[in-house]
This record gives C-alpha cells, sequence and structure tokens, in this order.
C-alpha cells in the first residue's frame, strides 16, 4: 500500500494541505480582516445610532441570503458590480487607474437602450432574440470601450493622466446622457415627462434564470467573464503584455513589446466591460434606460476592484459581497430601523482599511509578505 506520508515529495498529505492553505489564505488576509475590520467599526456607528449591532447584521443577513427570493435579488445586485469590477481591475492590471466607470456605465446604457429600441425603427423589422440581444449587449460594451479608450490614447500619445482624464470625462458622459434622455432619446409617449428612452423591443430583452425572479442571465455571463479574465491575464500574448506594460514600462519596452498599444488596450477593455454593465442593466431589469438608475455602481466599483486586489476570482468575491450588502439593507432597515445608508458607511471603511492596507498590518501585527495592489503609474509617466 502507497505511504502517504510519500504523497507530494514525501512532505505528506497534511504538511501539502497547510502549505496551500498558506498560499491561498495569505492574498486573501489583508481583504478579510479589512472586511472584519469595517463591519466591527460599521457595529459602533449602529450602537452610537442607537441600534442593536447583532440584530442589524441578522437582517442584513436575512435579507441577503435568507431565502430564494433574497438570493436572486442578491445575485441582481451582484451583477453590475461584478462587471464594473471587473473592468476596473483589468486597469488596474495594465497599470491603469479608470475612475470613470460610472460614466462608461451610462453610456453602454444608454447605446444599449438605443440599440433596443432603435434598430428595429430602422431596419423596419422587428429581430429575432437570438440576434437582437447580443447587438444591443455589443452596443453598450462598445460605447463603454470607446469613451474609455480616449484617455487611454491621451495617456499613450501625450502622457496625461488617466485619473484627471476619466474623472472629467465623466462629467461630459453624464450630462450627454442627460441631454439625450432630455432630448433626442426622450419616450415621445404622450404625457410623459420623464428623462428616460422608450421601453426596447421584445427581442432585445434577456431572459430570466428562474421563472418569478429577478436573477438573470447576465449574472452566469458575468462569472463567465471572471473565469475568462483569468484565462486571458494568464494565459495570453495580449494578457502578458499588459501585465508587463502595467509593472514596468520600461521593461516592457526593452522587451520590444508596443506599451502604447497595451494602454489603450487596457482602457478600452476596461471600459467595455463597464458599459456591458450598463447594457445588461437596460437588456434584463429596466428594459429602459432612465436618468439615476445607476446606485453608485460606478463609484463602487471601486472598492470592490480594491477589494478584490484586481483579481478576476476576487473581484467576484467582493462584487458578491457588495451586493449582499446592498440588498440585505433593505430588510435589515425594515427590522431594526438602522438607515439603510449605513451600509455605504461600512463600504466606506472597507474601501479605507483596504487602501491603508499598513494600518492593518500594523492593527493585527501581520508581515509585509504579500505583493502590494498595483495602481496606477506615477503622474505623467
Amino acid at each position: 500500500m502507497l505511504d502517504p506520508a510519500c504523497l507530494f515529495g514525501g512532505r505528506g498529505i497534511v504538511n501539502e494541505s497547510r502549505r496551500w492553505m498558506h498560499h491561498l489564505g495569505r492574498p486573501l488576509l489583508v481583504p478579510l480582516l479589512s472586511v472584519f475590520t469595517a463591519l466591527v467599526a460599521g457595529a459602533g456607528v449602529i450602537a452610537i445610532a442607537g441600534g442593536d449591532p447583532v440584530a442589524a447584521y441578522a437582517g442584513l443577513a436575512e435579507g441577503a441570503f435568507g431565502s430564494t427570493r433574497a438570493l436572486s435579488e442578491t445575485a441582481v445586485w451582484t451583477t453590475p458590480y461584478l462587471l464594473a469590477g471587473l473592468g476596473i481591475a483589468f486597469a488596474f492590471q495594465g497599470g491603469l487607474f479608470n475612475i470613470g466607470a460610472e460614466g462608461q456605465l451610462a453610456l453602454g446604457a444608454v447605446a444599449a437602450a438605443w440599440a433596443g429600441y432603435g434598430l428595429p425603427l430602422l431596419l423596419g423589422a422587428a429581430l429575432p432574440a437570438v440576434v437582437h440581444v447580443p447587438l444591443t449587449l455589443v452596443a453598450g460594451a462598445s460605447a463603454g470601450a470607446l469613451w474609455a479608450a480616449i484617455p487611454g490614447w491621451l495617456k499613450a500619445r501625450t502622457g496625461g493622466h488617466e485619473v484627471i482624464n476619466t474623472i472629467m470625462l465623466n462629467y461630459i458622459a453624464l450630462n450627454a446622457v442627460s441631454y439625450l434622455l432630455n432630448g433626442p432619446l426622450k419616450d415621445p409617449a404622450p404625457g410623459n415627462v420623464i428623462a428616460r428612452t422608450p421601453m426596447i423591443a421584445e427581442g432585445a430583452r434577456m431572459g430570466v434564470l428562474l421563472e418569478g425572479f429577478r436573477v438573470h442571465w447576465g449574472f452566469p455571463l458575468a462569472l463567465a467573464l471572471s473565469v475568462l479574465l483569468v484565462w486571458v491575464l494568464r494565459s495570453t500574448t495580449l494578457g502578458f503584455t499588459i501585465r508587463t506594460a502595467g509593472a514596468s514600462p520600461d521593461a516592457a519596452r526593452c522587451a520590444g513589446m508596443n506599451v502604447p498599444r497595451a494602454v489603450v488596450l487596457s482602457m478600452a477593455i476596461s471600459g467595455g466591460l463597464v458599459g456591458l454593465g450598463g447594457a445588461i442593466e437596460v437588456s434584463a431589469l429596466n428594459h429602459r434606460h432612465e436618468l439615476g438608475f445607476s446606485q453608485g455602481y460606478g463609484f463602487d466599483a471601486i472598492a470592490v476592484a480594491l477589494l478584490g486586489r484586481a483579481h478576476p476570482m476576487g473581484v467576484a468575491l467582493s462584487a458578491l459581497l457588495f451586493g449582499a450588502m446592498r440588498n440585505g439593507a433593505t430588510r435589515m432597515q425594515y427590522l431594526t430601523q438602522i438607515p439603510a445608508d449605513v451600509i455605504s458607511v461600512i463600504q466606506a471603511l472597507i474601501l479605507l482599511f483596504v487602501a491603508a492596507e499598513v494600518l492593518i498590518r500594523r492593527l493585527y501585527r501581520l508581515r509585509d509578505t504579500t505583493a502590494p495592489v498595483a495602481l496606477s503609474q506615477g503622474w505623467g509617466s
């Protein structure tokens, strides 16, 4: 009989398991402790507000996971967080900081809405769902990609920093969408005074996963994209080029890589993922674009990407956490009368503790053995 101690080079199953747990747990340790610390600090905020932290968190968990409907709604909330978070994380991998997700999300949504109701009018015939749904999603992703490629091109050609440019482009995008929804793309239905597009055609609507629930096919699509991005970043020439250009542009140039092209592609793919998130909100949920549809997904997604340490699988887990907190907040407020805005405070605390990683390490006396999250390069680089 084979001696178990001979497995894994004689190290034994127990030691090998400990080694794998060490490798798997070490990157997750700081994010988990950041979440834990934020929840403890959030409990203090709830107590100061006169609430019971235990009852509040129990209500939060019940609202997020306590029933099939709760799970369905958590998946619905998670989907835009996941796609926007993946977009921002992809830019991080290329050494870029995409703060323009909110604008890219809005442009993706309005482009998808136009494709949803405008293409049948333009072509003079209804399109089958197998054609119309993909076209709607592609329109949204393309709008986000093109908009994000602008700061990428400016960064590559002029050195203009993408943080400033994406912030400014946010204002332009949101105001341009407001103009479109109040003007050329406004629903012409009699009596309508709301800034919104007409309803998209039936053929442009993405179906639900479970009859009677709102969870839709966008959720598994977003999860599949997380897996796809892991493969792209780790096993393709494109991913290797983007990661190398992000880690060390000079080394990438010396190796003969086209760094400007990698910068533009990083931002375009980042914006495409975010725009796809807006398109899915239109195709699967709202069936039109209306001002104010976003609950701050684009800005919260920065915290999602940071908490996930810019890794697609980490982003999927942190998006699930944010989706669960957002979905459970209403139940928490109903049961304990604690304002749902407390969740925004906890999310901000998570971002604070993730960003202040040194503080977490000192608080829990951890050795600094993990690589920091790769963020944007220096100003003007």
